[in-house]
């Protein structure tokens, strides 16, 4: 992306929604704007883990209000996304459906350690270069993440299920502000973050710095109270002075303490126990307050993702290859021969950006379509489908996964289990070449491809045409064997497969 070129970052948060505008020059991000909504959809979220409809439409509203401020922009400028509450909403589909259409970008929802990545890489960028073993904290209102790393590289990430919403909601019911129910909310929080010690603890890290929400109101209500040693750092004794504070007011309502705003006042109770619970554990003597969070590790990231030796996404894949002995000499044929089919096919006026996105998405489930193999022989596409989407995946969305798994599943076998796929003329190009590439290099061999050309019609009567030079099917009958069968499971579909050539017929 050249200088100049604007980038929007959307963090759809359990507490508020944020925006975040920045603009590249000379390869740095220089900030534009900042928008920030207080919708609090984590309190909205029942027990049977369903959004409210007024959850639903605060969120709506809100972002009509930023999409206002989109217009104009790319889809490759900007990027939003979800966190705890919507990984947890059993009916996140249905809000997504209406907030993407109005926000007018694809909403992604990002697995725990993938906000946590992200979460780092916002503040890593945002802090001095230096050697230092970093820890750092953000309580967010529904989860929180904790990642230990240095420099720009994490090291160790983590995301649980505790926040400041849905502590709040939990153990200060109705607003009740006493010694009992902070005791109550921190010896749980210990309870729930206990196992973070091993990875987290404070062997582990030189230096401690917590970002957004919580972190930031209680650094800044320090900082006013003359609490804090220096500008923005948090000590164990400016924790206890607040805890106390808050007793004494009895009720949020009744909370007068400059730094701690209207909005924040019922949901700091809950996170500031989470806070205390996190510095007990991990043997936190004083915690600074970044700058740094989720919408700026967005914005980095999308600058990362342009270029493949930058893209976290590439050495992940490699790395989850890696992991369940894929074969990758079989991984990076399937993934050449794939890419070569999947160049004819798809459209020459296809955005340049799209096509660049739907060949690496190939690639990837390429070079993953054997994971499943590690677990057993017998229907490993289906044992790699649901690796992919259980696995937290560093660079991908939850959708992104469920991508690939879907590619991963539709490699072989028959292809009704896709069905809901089969108007998405993208994927189906991908999983033709993808079929096509495990056909031809069913030998663990390099295919004699030159001969063959393979087209799409726009609408197809039979979907994809396959041609071959007279010969190859004498040469190599088994892959021509294989091609006719793969014309018959094609036959159960919209799509449609037809070979050409004088041999086609035989």
């Amino acid at each position: 992306m050249h200088s100049g070129t604007r980038l929007a970052a959307v963090d759809l948060g359990s507490n508020s929604f944020r925006l975040e505008i920045a603009r590249i020059d000379m390869g740095q991000l220089q900030p534009m704007e900042y928008h920030k909504e207080t919708v609090r959809q984590g309190a909205d979220l029942d027990a049977e883990r369903l959004l409210s409809q007024d959850a639903m439409q605060r969120g709506w509203s809100c972002l009509a209000r930023f999409a206002e401020r989109l217009a104009g922009f790319q889809p490759a400028q900007v990027r939003a996304v979800a966190t705890q509450t919507l990984r947890e909403a059993r009916n996140r589909d249905e809000f997504l459906s209406v907030a993407q259409r109005i926000l007018g970008f694809p909403i992604d929802v990002i697995a725990g350690r993938e906000e946590a990545r992200l979460i780092y890489q916002g503040v890593a960028h945002l802090l001095p270069q230096s050697d230092e073993r970093r820890l750092v904290i953000d309580i967010g209102g529904r989860s929180t993440e904790l990642i230990v790393g240095s420099g720009y590289q994490p090291q160790a990430m983590e995301s649980y299920r505790v926040g400041s919403v849905a502590w709040s909601m939990r153990y200060f019911p109705e607003g009740k502000l006493s010694a009992g129910n902070f005791k109550r909310a921190e010896i749980a929080a210990q309870a729930l973050l206990d196992d973070a010690v091993s990875s987290h603890g404070r062997a582990h890290w030189d230096a401690a710095y917590g970002c957004s929400g919580t972190v930031g109101a209680v650094a800044d209500t320090l900082a006013v109270a003359g609490h804090a040693p220096r500008p923005q750092l948090i000590t164990r004794a400016g924790l206890e002075w607040l805890r106390d504070k808050l007793i004494k007011a009895r009720h949020v309502d009744a909370i007068r303490l400059e730094g701690i705003k209207d909005e924040r006042k019922p949901v700091i109770a809950g996170g500031l126990a989470v806070l205390r619970a996190l510095f007990e554990l991990l043997d936190i003597d004083e915690m600074q307050h970044a700058e740094g969070a989720l919408r700026h590790g967005v914005l980095h990231d999308m600058l990362d993702r342009e270029d493949q030796k930058t893209d976290v996404r590439s050495a992940a894949v490699q790395a989850l290859a890696t992991r369940f002995n894929a074969d990758p000499a079989q991984g990076e044929r399937v993934a050449r021969t794939a890419l070569h089919l999947l160049e004819q096919l798809l459209p020459a006026t296809l955005q340049a950006e799209l096509r660049h996105e739907l060949a690496r998405q190939l690639e990837w489930a390429a070079r993953l379509h054997e994971i499943g193999s590690r677990i057993s022989h017998a229907d490993y596409h289906k044992h790699g489908a649901y690796i992919l989407d259980n696995a937290d995946v560093s660079g991908f969305s939850m959708h992104e996964m469920h991508d690939l798994s879907q590619l991963v599943l539709g490699h072989r076998g028959k292809l009704r289990k896709l069905e809901a796929r089969f108007a998405d003329p993208g994927f189906m190009h991908q999983l033709m070449a993808l079929r096509l590439a495990v056909i031809l290099c069913h030998a663990r061999r390099d295919p004699d491809v030159t001969p063959l050309r393979i087209g799409a019609e726009a609408e197809p009567v039979y979907g994809f045409t396959l041609s071959m030079r007279a010969g190859w099917a004498d040469r190599w009958p088994q892959s021509a064997h294989l091609l006719h069968e793969e014309v018959v499971a094609w036959q159960r579909t919209p799509w449609g497969l037809r070979l050409k050539g004088r041999e086609a017929a035989k």
